[in-house]
This record gives C-alpha cells, sequence and structure tokens, in this order.
C-alpha cells in the first residue's frame, strides 16, 4: 500500500519504521526543507529520534501533493496545534473516501473540538479514523512490544488500518468508540503535566499513584458524559497512555511537567523539551470543557491554574491536598 505520512516528528518517523517492516510504500511530507534535507542524507531524525534508522526505501518531501499522490492511505502526524492549517492546506488534494489515520493526541483550544473532527471539517469527504495507546516513539522505533487501539466510524475500515498497522512488535485493537480514545489521549497529558510536576517538587511514588489514580477518575467523568466508554478510557488508550505518560522517562509531558514543578515557567519547559508539549496546549480546552458539562476536574484546573494564573507548583499540591472532605466512590452506602 501507498502510504502518506504527515508530519516528520519523533512520531511520523517511528511509524514510517513501523509501516516499512509490513513492506508498505511510505512518503513523508514536512513543512521544514532542513528536516527533509537531513532524513534524506541520513535516514535519520537527528534531533527528535537519533538512533532510529529509516530504510533506504522511505521517501521524503516537502511538496504536499508529491506526498499525497496516489496514496491509498493518510497518516495524519502533526502536532495537535497544527491539525487544522494542515487538513485545510492538504485538503484539495486528497481524494474522496481516502483513509486519514489521525496519531496526533490533544483538543482544539478555540472549538473544543477532538482531532478528528477537525480533520473531517476540513476534508469532510474523507474517511477519518483514529490511533491511541501507549506508544512512545522511542519504543517502537526501536520495535519493541506496544499495543495499540484503532478508532474508525466502520468496522471494515479499522479492520483495514489494523491489518496496515499491525507487526509481531506492535498489536492493534479495533474499537467503535472514537470519543472515548481521543478523549483518553488528550486528557491523560494534562494529569501528566501534574504527576511531573509533583515528581518536580520531590514528591515520592504515592503521590505519583494518587495523581494517577484520580486522573482517571476525572478523565472518565468529562470522558463518559461526552458519550465515551468506560471500557475505553479504562482501557490502551485511556488509561494505558496515562500510566506511561505519566511514569516514563519518555515522557516529554512529564518531563515538562518536572521543570515546571523545579520553578521553570511553561514557556522555559517547552524550551527545554523541545518539543511539542500537547498537555499544554490540550489544558485550557480540558477545562472549558468540563465546565461545559458540569464535571469537576480539580487535576486540570490545578494544571491551568499553574500554567496560567501564576500559581506556584507548591502550591497547585496544597490546594489538591486540602480540598473539602469527600467519599472516594459516590454511590455506595454504609450498612451503619
Amino acid at each position: 500500500m501507498k502510504i502518506a505520512i504527515l508530519g516528520a516528528g519523533s512520531w511520523g518517523v517511528a511509524l514510517a519504521k513501523l509501516l516499512s517492516c509490513n513492506q508498505h510504500e511510505i512518503t513523508m511530507w514536512s513543512i521544514d526543507p532542513e528536516e527533509v534535507a537531513m532524513l534524506t542524507e541520513y535516514c535519520e531524525h537527528k534531533q527528535k529520534l537519533p538512533g532510529v534508522i529509516l530504510p533506504g526505501t522511505v521517501h521524503y518531501t516537502c511538496d504536499p501533493e508529491t506526498a499525497l499522490k496516489d496514496a491509498e492511505m493518510v497518516v495524519m502526524a502533526v502536532p495537535s496545534p497544527f491539525v487544522r492549517s494542515t487538513a485545510k492546506a492538504v485538503a484539495p488534494l486528497i481524494p474522496d473516501g481516502t483513509t486519514i489515520v489521525s496519531v496526533s493526541k490533544g483538543l482544539e483550544e478555540e472549538t473544543l473540538l477532538r482531532l478528528s473532527q477537525v480533520i473531517k471539517e476540513e476534508i469532510p469527504k474523507a474517511d477519518v479514523a483514529v490511533l491511541s495507546g501507549p506508544s512512545h516513539a522511542e519504543e517502537v522505533g526501536k520495535c519493541l512490544g506496544t499495543t495499540v487501539v484503532v478508532g474508525a466510524e466502520s468496522q471494515d475500515t479499522a479492520h483495514r488500518i489494523q491489518d496496515t498497522f499491525m507487526t509481531d512488535f506492535f498489536r492493534v485493537y479495533t474499537s467503535p468508540d472514537m470519543v472515548g480514545i481521543e478523549l483518553g489521549g488528550a486528557l491523560k497529558n494534562v494529569i501528566a503535566l501534574a504527576a511531573g510536576i509533583a515528581d518536580g517538587l520531590g514528591c515520592g511514588d504515592n503521590m505519583k499513584a494518587a495523581i494517577i489514580t484520580r486522573g482517571i477518575v476525572e478523565i472518565t467523568s468529562l470522558g463518559t458524559k461526552m458519550g465515551g466508554h468506560i471500557e475505553t478510557i479504562t482501557g490502551l488508550s485511556g488509561i494505558g497512555d496515562l500510566i506511561v505518560t505519566c511514569a516514563s522517562r519518555h515522557s516529554r509531558n512529564r518531563r515538562a511537567g518536572f521543570l515546571i514543578g523545579q520553578g521553570m515557567s511553561y514557556h522555559e519547559a517547552m524550551n527545554e523539551v523541545k518539543m511539542v508539549v500537547e498537555g499544554v496546549y490540550s489544558a485550557k480546552a480540558a477545562l472549558a470543557l468540563a465546565e461545559k458539562y458540569g464535571v469537576t476536574m480539580p487535576i486540570v484546573e490545578t494544571v491551568n491554574q499553574v500554567l496560567f494564573e501564576g500559581m506556584t507548583a507548591q502550591e497547585a499540591l496544597t490546594s489538591l491536598m486540602t480540598r473539602g472532605r469527600k467519599a472516594e466512590v459516590f454511590g455506595l452506602s454504609w450498612d451503619k
């Protein structure tokens, strides 16, 4: 199959390596001529995914028309803030019915839309699907065992993508719940910032476990209100991705949070990480959705206060730990 990958960052490169293992013909597009020149010369992204060498069969271009010519499937791998502009730019080049697999994780701040909805608005006749789960590019690029889930509007599309991506080290499950998959992938980045902030403050494993556990409660509360299913949110694209993003040394969101916990602003932290920190871009949208759907999300609210309202990391921790008393689970009753 001929596949176009839009976006040549770490995830795009890792997926190019993966799809090449299945003998697909890959063309990668990047808006950055220097990035294309580097990949063409070295078959390696030396800044974003060093050590992962792509096969010589992968092609690279700055021209979207060249990338998309005769493509049977398109992988949208640009960072979430650039999904709409990229989709708008390539819309005239994509035939009706083309399968577009969105692999970025985030929410559009201005519209509060999921990224598949953003793509669908710009390319309404495309068959838009999503792929998500605990899948750091650094590990996928090295062919380390990974499991993800693909969500699509039809079972046929989901199975087609499953067959396209699946290898002996990359296992793909299918689901019709695109809402739950995308919300899990977007919201976990905000929770991971909180986990990183706690690490930066020197908190221990107890606090990390608390943030992960209460974080999944917040994600579940909003996700189910918006039409997602609890089975999805407690699966690979929800709690699975949350665990790896809060705990892994590869996590840019955890790393940025760690730096914020040590006193940096989010601007300084993002400059230090040197890659897009999706949680920063999703935080405001997550809080706005919580307010829209009447859901209480104290971790998300506190992360927003640290990022955008001048609250210190220590003040944030104290605020969360001293909230009013409450039961852990509602709906349970005492026998006495």
